[in-house]
């Protein structure tokens, strides 16, 4: 008689072999879940972190004063030059006004107090529109001007008003009078167009990102300029026409080693180079994007020559087989088949360099720019340096300024690496 297991038993034992790797599968999910649950949590709990900082900085507070635009000070010669109108002493009508609202406001020390309740640059406003328009000079009008950022803390609460007087940097007498003007209708809040379109500056209320945004265009550009075509070039040669021999696999080693390489020593290149050796104008937008265009190249290169790599090695044959040179099977087949995915790459390369902050302070663009960038070889600064700039400075107005500015800049990423993703699913052939 043929001895033979029993098949029940193979069959339990087979049953009980499925559902143990059905609970090993069920956990491995569960674990992925999870972690994709956890990664996407820290993810909101940042951006929210980030976003109550940074929505207060949208919008500031105005007050409205009354200005009388005496001539003895602003044109004692009465010809309504506008170089005499500029330097005219607007600070004073300031103050003037501010005074005319409390009169009973005696000593230097409360009337320095009283003129803190607005922005330094309020004098500024008035001398804009008195050189824009001299026909103001001996009337009076209603302007609204800027608060001191301190006032507009105290405003937005975040300067509590419940602390000692001592343990804050608006005293009393400030709540009272800024109280005042606010029963008065004085006080106004309004949309903060100014952190749009302004550079920087050392008082908060008066800070913009637009100096940095611009900066930060003009060293895109010429990195862009430079690394693109540097690197298609470069991914074309060693993918399509360069030999396999020991040379091209050195090369091959060493760019996927840059691309590793941390990104303070291409700042230190950078700084040894272009400008030490080749005397290139300090933080500028020119020397910002040679730099980046270094660091940025073997991130190009390979993503690149993965592209080229997946064109099928059928539509080079056809080419070939029509009687088409190496050149035309490249230029005419297989780089418009791998465009896409080159632009691809070369977008999150761009967006990774957006990001840089490193290399940037080794070539001396951590400057406080104030003007806004006009040619590649002026001074100038970038987003992420100016948030590192901001995020140094002890006012609490720029730690509203700091995160508003890393919402800006992450909203850039965001679109460039949306543009990315967009542009493969659209272009992207599948072989």
């Amino acid at each position: 008689m043929a001895s033979g297991r029993n098949p029940n038993l193979t069959t339990q034992a087979v049953a009980k072999s499925l559902r143990r790797r059905y609970r090993a599968e069920r956990r491995f999910k569960a674990v992925c879940i999870g972690a994709l649950g956890l990664a996407l949590t820290f993810l909101a709990v940042l951006f929210l972190s980030i976003g109550l900082e940074a929505y207060t900085a949208f919008w500031q507070h105005w007050i409205a004063l009354d200005m009388t635009y005496d001539a003895e000070l602003l044109d004692p010669t009465g010809t309504r030059n506008p170089e005499e109108l500029a330097r005219g002493n607007y600070n004073l009508v300031v103050r003037g006004a501010l005074q005319e609202l409390f009169p009973e406001v005696e000593g230097r020390s409360d009337r320095r107090a009283l003129a803190s309740l607005v922005s330094s640059g309020a004098g500024y406003r008035l001398q804009e529109r008195v050189v824009e328009d001299p026909s103001l000079v001996g009337t009076s009008e209603r302007v609204w001007v800027l608060a001191d950022d301190d006032i507009d803390m105290l405003l937005k609460g975040h300067i509590s008003r419940d602390v000692p007087e001592g343990a804050r940097r608006v005293s009393d007498q400030q709540i009272a009078w800024i109280d005042h003007l606010g029963e008065e209708g004085r006080v106004e809040s309004r949309f903060n167009a100014r952190f749009f379109r302004s550079g920087d500056s050392r008082e908060p209320e008066l800070a913009g990102i637009w100096g940095a945004a611009v900066g930060s265009a003009y060293t895109l550009l010429v990195t862009l300029l430079l690394s693109f075509p540097l690197g298609v070039s470069a991914a074309l040669y060693l993918e399509e026409f360069a030999p396999r021999n020991r040379w091209t696999d050195l090369i091959e080693v060493n760019i996927n080693n840059l691309a590793a390489v941390p990104s303070i020593v291409f700042g230190l290149l950078g700084l040894a180079v272009f400008l030490n050796f080749l005397h290139l104008p300090r933080s500028a937008p020119l020397v910002g994007g040679l730099v980046l265009s270094l660091m940025t190249l073997p991130r190009i290169i390979i993503p690149a020559r993965a592209a080229l790599q997946a064109v099928p090695p059928s539509i080079r044959e056809a080419a070939y087989g029509l009687g088409a040179s190496p050149m035309q099977v490249v230029f005419h087949h297989v780089l418009p088949l791998a465009l896409p995915g080159i632009l691809t790459g070369t977008i999150i390369g761009m967006g990774q360099a957006l990001g840089e902050t490193a290399p940037l302070l080794m070539i001396g663009m951590v400057a406080f720019i104030v003007d806004i960038p006009s040619t590649l070889t002026d001074p100038a600064t970038v987003l992420p340096v100016q948030i590192y700039l901001w995020a140094d400075s002890p006012e609490r107005a720029f730690v509203e300024k700091t995160s508003a500015a890393i919402l800006c800049l992450l909203g850039f990423l965001i679109l460039m690496n949306l543009a990315a993703v967009v542009l493969r699913q659209r272009t992207e052939k599948k072989w």
